[in-house]
């Protein structure tokens, strides 16, 4: 154990997403039954039809198309910030049940933020040894607290830092996912998130590609809505989102 990386997988999704939702907008709009709409939409490609649902900003029907994804090699303080997006379901590796107590020489699983890294070699050893000093604590903790599983690990974790590495499963509609892209693609949006978000789209761009097609921050879409707080390069991020 010690530093890991991101891993994203698109674990489970509505089964062809972009006709389950053609088929509820279209149901809002024709006296059609449904039998008759299921075949008119097998019979035709929803390509214009979705197109023009989002250009409308009718959103609803596309929360009946749901992802489930599995993320590892993430930060306790990127799980900070994902659950924020309350319209979601999260499950998540526990602190508490899975004990983080060392093997041998081994500590927990860790992230070292990019910044860090580009300092030099002498600067990631500076960090690893911080946290080997962490396990060295937790581990003493576990230890004092009576080594009684759960009930040691729940005040033990205490001295665990943002930088401890958890796992988790996600699951968003559709148009939480659109919701969530346009914020955490965004160059503003802290690293962690920000690649973890980008992953998320280029995976589910392969499933609905008519769907996401302009899915991204909000400058994919027109003009940068971040104002003053621009990062300048809208033109640059636009066209990496539109090719991706």
């Amino acid at each position: 154990m010690g530093e890991v990386g991101l891993k994203v997988k698109l674990l489970r999704y509505t089964p062809e997403p972009e006709k389950a939702i053609a088929m509820a907008a279209k149901l809002c709009y024709s006296a059609a039954d449904i039998d008759e709409l299921a075949q008119d939409i097998e019979e035709k490609d929803q390509a214009n039809f979705l197109q023009k649902l989002m250009d409308m900003g009718h959103l609803s029907p596309v929360e009946h198309a749901s992802f489930i994804f599995g993320v590892e090699g993430v930060s306790r303080s990127l799980l900070a910030q994902i659950t924020r997006h309350r319209i979601a379901s999260f499950s998540v590796k526990s602190q508490r049940y899975v004990s983080q107590k060392s093997q041998g020489e081994s500590t927990f699983n860790y992230i070292i933020p990019p910044s860090i890294k580009e300092l030099g070699d002498e600067y990631i050893e500076k960090f690893d040894k911080q946290m080997q000093q962490i396990q060295k604590w937790y581990d003493d903790w576990i230890e004092v607290l009576g080594n009684q599983g759960e009930k040691s690990n729940e005040d033990a974790r205490f001295v665990l830092p943002n930088a401890a590495e958890t796992k988790f499963v996600v699951t968003m509609n559709a148009r939480e996912l659109l919701h969530f892209f346009s914020l955490r693609c965004c160059n503003r949006a802290q690293w962690e998130i920000r690649i973890l978000a980008t992953e998320m789209l280029r995976q589910v761009k392969e499933i609905a590609p008519n769907l996401f097609k302009n899915a991204g921050p909000g400058c994919v879409r027109g003009k940068c809505p971040e104002g003053k707080m621009t990062c300048g390069k809208a033109n640059e991020v636009r066209d990496n989102f539109l090719k991706m």
